[in-house]
């Protein structure tokens, strides 16, 4: 048996469907709460100027660790890491486009920041691990070994406010190509 590779996503998944958990987040400003990030500094994403990519996932895998069996079975859970490379190796051309792309999951911040440093991500990770984020935007979770993960979501914010979401975000490796053509056809 071959070890585990967050990087690679299994043909089988189960795609997520859309339960309108998301419909009330285009509109809404993005709330002004400092997050730890993987830079070491405290980040207030509702202070970013411009446009904003605030790609959120549930948790990132590490290689050679298998997730639990049952992992690959909730819909729209696996594929963080092949989400976040792909953020990664399209960060030059949506940085072309002005946008800052930050990733944000309930995991601690050093977790997050090995997965960082494994996967060499140009951009922060910002962690949310009280929920304070997701709360107040009521961000769509799900439960998993009794610890509440946050969905799969990706908000596009101009100067504060949300004006693109794309949920459910699947194929997750995709998502980056989704954002970048939605960017060049607002511009």
């Amino acid at each position: 048996m071959s070890p585990h590779d967050p990087t690679k996503l299994p043909p089988d998944l189960p795609v997520p469907g859309d339960d309108g958990a998301a419909d009330h987040l285009k509109g809404m400003k993005i709330p002004s709460i400092a997050l730890p990030s993987t830079d070491g500094t405290y980040v207030d994403l509702a202070a970013i100027k411009g446009t904003l990519v605030l790609y959120v996932y549930p948790k990132a895998g590490r290689p050679g660790v298998d997730p639990p069996a049952e992992w690959d079975a909730i819909p729209g859970a696996r594929g963080c890491t092949p989400q976040s490379c792909a953020f990664r190796d399209h960060h030059a051309e949506l940085q072309d486009l002005g946008a800052t792309v930050i990733g944000l999951s309930t995991q601690s911040t050093g977790e997050q920041k090995e997965f960082a440093a494994t996967n060499h991500l140009p951009f922060v990770l910002v962690s949310d691990s009280e929920l304070s984020f997701a709360r107040t935007l009521d961000l769509p979770t799900f439960e998993f070994d009794d610890v509440t993960l946050l969905k799969r979501i990706t908000l596009i914010a101009s100067d504060g406010e949300i004006v693109k979401v794309f949920y459910p975000v699947f194929p997750p490796d995709r998502n980056p190509t989704d954002v970048i053509d939605w960017l060049e056809a607002r511009s």
